[in-house]
């Protein structure tokens, strides 16, 4: 049996786990032991705890209460407590997914005592270092043994840096196995997709009809903590609800939702305040976020997650930032680059709403098993 420590510390990494650790209870109890440590990066009932409550995923057995603060003080903490823990547990892998903070911390103490990284989402680029995920995602992956890409475009991506096809097992840090497996997101999303439906009451409590309203998050510190942009965003909000008469929901994190006083320009946040056709909610469950997902007309969201959730279930996508890691979903038409300009988002808008009856999802997320390729892959390590 080999022993795998799983490092979260983010919301979109607790939904992430939960396809791994759903997996080996299912088929790898006999061959893989898990430990699941939360970094306490985010954590709070409606952030975390409610996911591994909902998604019954096992409880982490440590949290490492790092708390929130510059991304160097909180990094140091996370690897400080990380480097204690696998001293102690000398696992055969350490599980990293996407881009935080946490993954970073990570991948610094691992790779310093010779644990080898298992990465989940390796290859993803924006081509943006201005981004912090993009230096961590860029740094996890050249520390990682074994690199999982979730599409074609990730798999070549770690190609052009240098990374090669053809190396075969055993693996190292300076031998890596590459591969392209599919996202377990979609796995999640399929397996999720009926048990929301029958458990979500998001609908009803916020009295919507499906495919009559709008979806859109806003989280990322260029857009909440520059007034320009946070304006622009809000301004067509508000425009697309008055056009079309229909509701736009938007979960907020408390954070973002303090910042609006602040930060939106003129009578704006009077304007929006009153507006009854712009819902706003704390943040929701995976099980309602799944919903609102599958039942909207479209998305607006400046997350790299939810562009994937909309292209899952095959709803078009305004991306409301200046580049994506996803540009798969940009090639296929399905979305738009619209940064947190407001004339680039009302003309995606009003392209989407012509087009979105012809658009075609075709299928680059792989086919829902990507799970099972991932752990087979670390026991025939």
């Amino acid at each position: 049996m080999i022993k795998i420590v799983t490092v979260i510390g983010a919301r979109p990494q607790i939904i992430k786990a939960a396809a791994l650790s759903r997996t080996i209870g299912d088929a790898f109890s006999a061959k893989i032991k898990e430990i699941i440590v939360h970094t306490g990066q985010h954590y709070d009932a409606n952030m975390s705890q409610v996911f591994f409550e909902e998604m019954n995923i096992p409880p982490p057995e440590i949290n490492l209460q790092v708390g929130s603060g510059s991304h160097g003080a909180q990094t140091a903490k996370m690897i400080t407590g990380l480097e204690d823990l696998l001293l102690k547990e000398k696992p055969d892998f350490l599980v990293l997914y996407g881009d935080t903070n946490s993954t970073l911390a990570g991948a610094i103490a691992a790779s310093k005592i010779h644990i080898p990284i298992a990465h989940i989402e390796a290859g993803l680029r924006s081509f943006n270092k201005k981004m912090p995920e993009e230096i961590n995602r860029i740094m996890c992956d050249h520390a990682s043994t074994l690199l999982f890409a979730p599409t074609a475009t990730g798999f070549n991506n770690l190609l052009n840096e240098g990374f090669r096809a053809n190396n075969h097992a055993p693996y190292t840090a300076d031998n890596p196995g590459v591969f392209h497996c599919g996202d377990v997101m979609y796995d999640n999303s399929l397996y999720f997709q009926e048990i929301a439906n029958n458990r979500s009451s998001i609908l009803r409590d916020l009295e919507l009809q499906p495919e009559t309203f709008f979806l859109a998050t806003v989280h990322r510190n260029n857009n909440t903590d520059q007034p320009e942009r946070l304006t622009a965003l809000f301004r067509a909000f508000d425009t697309i609800t008055h056009q079309t008469k229909q509701k736009l929901v938007l979960p907020l994190h408390p954070r973002t939702r303090k910042l609006l006083a602040k930060n939106l320009l003129g009578k704006l946040y009077q304007k929006i305040v009153h507006n009854p056709l712009i819902i706003i909610t704390p943040p929701v469950s995976f099980f309602d976020m799944i919903v609102l997902e599958s039942k909207c007309e479209m998305v607006f969201t400046d997350s790299g997650g939810v562009q994937k959730e909309a292209y899952f279930f095959k709803k078009p996508v305004v991306v409301m930032r200046s580049e994506t890691e996803w540009k798969e979903i940009i090639d296929a038409g399905c979305g738009v680059v619209a940064d947190a300009n407001e004339t680039k988002i009302m003309d995606a808008f009003l392209h989407f709403q012509k087009v979105k009856q012809s658009l075609a999802y075709p299928t680059i997320f792989g086919d829902g098993h990507a799970a099972r390729f991932i752990l087979q892959t670390m026991v025939n390590q």
